[in-house]
């Protein structure tokens, strides 16, 4: 059987060359006469892919020594505590930007270790755009200000950030290096690498060194950025194997021109996917065109009685994992780093079949 579009939004497609390569080390790394995965954390070989898989994170970035990079467990959902914990305080005052779903789930984290105040939301419009950074209406004192850059679920972006008065802290886990950003403009960048990094169940985190040593006096000692970036990621037994991969997925970013040349090839891949859409009478997309992630891309039915059908043919002409979240509805294709444009080409053929079909 051979490889299909996997459009899912996480754990996600990966690159094959990636796969190809893992799939030959398996058993026998470097000679070593095993795996990865049987290798101690402590050993000089595996702090070897340690430094490899930080330097080329940083370098794909551009991240200035004045950050602290970590690798660790629990994905993005871990660091709803840890932000809070670590940069604020039960007495303190922190900002949240609510942009759907998953500054939701964000927001209410936070609201059980310091004051959280909307700074904006676009929940009143049903999350079709992105709250604009010059309405957004910062509190008094803010420790700072919480974005989810790219919703994954609702499928929509904020496309640029300007200079903030407060440190912006942001998940950045469906969007991280899909495209450049400007690090300096953040002061924390966190997500799970399962989408365009690696493996489920790795985290990482880039933080600026000056943010540390602010830690909550019940901050858990696993949960403190602090002792994380002074054990180098490694305070206890970090996810090696999701470790290794990600600097393999990184090796192979570069390869291709790094994140520059990734984003080009992201945008002409959501263009096409969009420009189909929006021309098609049977197809249609809500979120307003300045706000439309390139990494997630929503559609409705004009009959939502043909969903299943709908899910039943793709999935048999090899086009998987497109239903769309159940707070959305319709369908939803997620078209990360490692989606090769082929995919995209076999959705809108499909589609356009489907489509004609019904009409």
């Amino acid at each position: 059987m051979g490889r299909k579009f996997n459009f899912g939004a996480g754990p996600a497609t990966m690159p094959l060359s990636v796969l190809e390569e893992v799939q030959n080390e398996m058993l026998d790394w470097k000679g070593l006469g095993l795996s990865v995965m049987e290798i101690s954390h402590r050993s000089d070989e595996f702090q070897e892919i340690a430094r490899e898989a930080e330097a080329d994170f940083r370098d794909l970035l551009n991240i200035p020594d004045t950050y602290g990079v970590l690798f660790m467990h629990g994905g993005a959902t871990l660091h709803n505590s840890m932000v809070p914990l670590n940069l604020s305080n039960a007495e303190g005052n922190a900002d949240y930007v609510h942009s759907g779903h998953w500054a939701a789930r964000s927001i209410k984290e936070a609201k059980r270790y310091t004051n959280v105040n909307i700074a904006a939301s676009s929940e009143d419009k049903k999350f079709t755009f992105f709250p604009d950074q010059d309405n957004w209406n910062l509190s008094e004192n803010s420790n700072y200000v919480h974005i989810t850059p790219n919703e994954t679920i609702g499928g929509l972006c904020l496309k640029e950030l300007k200079t903030c008065s407060v440190p912006v802290v942001a998940d950045y886990s469906s969007g991280i290096l899909s495209e450049p950003i400007n690090i300096d403009n953040f002061s924390m960048i966190y997500g799970g690498a399962q989408k365009n990094i690696g493996p489920a169940g790795l985290g990482f985190a880039i933080i600026k060194k000056d943010l540390l040593n602010k830690a909550q006096e019940i901050t858990p000692t696993m949960l403190n950025y602090s002792t994380m970036l002074e054990g180098e990621s490694m305070y206890n037994t970090p996810p090696t194997f999701a470790w290794y991969v990600a600097g393999k997925v990184f090796k192979w970013l570069k390869a291709i021109g790094g994140v520059q040349a990734m984003g080009e090839i992201n945008n002409r891949k959501a263009k096409k996917l969009y420009s189909f859409i929006d021309e098609s009478n049977f197809y249609s997309n809500n979120i307003q065109e300045p706000n439309r992630s390139i990494m997630n891309i929503p559609f409705l039915l004009g009959d939502e009685n043909l969903n299943k059908q709908f899910l039943e043919e793709s999935k048999e002409a090899g086009l998987l994992a497109l239903k769309g979240h159940r707070s959305v509805g319709g369908m939803r294709a997620s078209i990360y780093n490692a989606m090769p444009e082929e995919g995209i080409d076999a959705l809108i053929e499909f589609m356009a079949e489907f489509s004609n079909k019904k009409a």
